[in-house]
């Protein structure tokens, strides 16, 4: 990891467009980040778009933005994520997603350094960075000459299972993270917790980690995260991890707004944690209609 770090810190001086290559779960988000936020445009925005989870017919309108009455329903004009990251850094998740439609697009405008946005006639330059990040392997169906613009600066993020010097550093971190969230006094992780931490596989890589952590807070009492806190790690399937992580909180959060009466405070009380964080669970889950004494948050 600290290769990645030094590259991180390179890459920061200087405006290259960089693409951050590795799995689903082991920080290429945080690596681009730590890039802008150390880099001439920290004082910029952050704009990061799943290219994954945006459905094809929207993309376009999503990264290039469209005029008023540019298509039935746009009634207004809206900046897409190009203009929304100007001054700042454009981060492109899982940019292997894109189809061969929107790909030749994207490439026009890193060509081009310049946007029209739809049903517009008038280019619109730009002042961004662009980070890109993929799990896949972007030699193979994708199209080269994209490829090659993005593959300026490369940066490969390990597999958890292939540094596990570090699964203590970034429990111990996610603990602190978490603990100040939720209000919950937890100052470290016991040895025993520790080791269960290191024997595991990490098939989610840092957020399967991360998410742990979280759990591991939420559901303890003491000041030590003990073993009996962390969730059940000899499960394999990642899906099946992380829905029986979020159906454990669920069904602890319908408990206790249950005893609450749906008053927020009292539920977050009979928690133990703060009640900001108790709002961010329940809109996480979206379980908001629990409050119904909601107050404020």
């Amino acid at each position: 990891m600290a290769e990645v770090v030094r590259q991180a810190a390179k890459a920061a001086e200087n405006d290259s467009t960089v693409l951050i290559c590795g799995e689903t779960g082991t920080g290429k988000e945080l690596v681009a980040r730590a890039i802008h936020e150390n880099s001439s445009r920290a004082a910029g925005p952050f704009v990061a778009v799943n290219c994954g989870a945006v459905p094809e017919p929207l993309m376009e309108s999503e990264m290039f933005g469209y005029e008023k009455g540019a298509f039935t329903g746009a009634l207004n004009r809206k900046l897409g994520d190009f203009e929304g990251a100007s001054g700042g850094t454009l981060f492109l998740d899982e940019v292997g997603e894109l189809s061969l439609a929107m790909q030749p697009k994207l490439l026009r405008a890193l060509q081009e350094r310049q946007i029209k946005r739809l049903g517009g006639t008038r280019q619109i330059q730009l002042d961004i960075r662009i980070i890109a990040a993929t799990n896949r392997d972007l030699r193979h169906g994708f199209r080269q000459d994209l490829y090659y613009r993005l593959n300026v600066i490369r940066i490969s993020t390990p597999a958890l299972r292939d540094r596990p010097e570090d699964i203590l550093v970034l429990a111990t971190h996610f603990a602190s993270i978490y603990s100040r969230q939720s209000g919950r006094a937890v100052s470290g992780i016991s040895t025993a917790a520790g080791c269960i931490l290191e024997s595991h596989g990490w098939p989610g890589n840092v957020r399967e980690l991360q998410n742990t952590i979280e759990h591991a807070v939420i559901m303890g009492s003491g000041d030590l995260i003990l073993p009996e806190d962390l969730p059940d790690l000899t499960e394999t399937d990642l899906l099946d991890y992380q829905g029986n992580v979020a159906a454990t909180q669920r069904a602890v959060l319908e408990r206790a707004y249950a005893l609450a009466g749906g008053n927020h405070h009292t539920a977050s009380a009979l928690l133990g944690l703060n009640s900001n964080y108790v709002y961010d669970l329940l809109k996480k889950h979206n379980m908001t209609h629990l409050r119904s004494r909601p107050g404020r948050p």
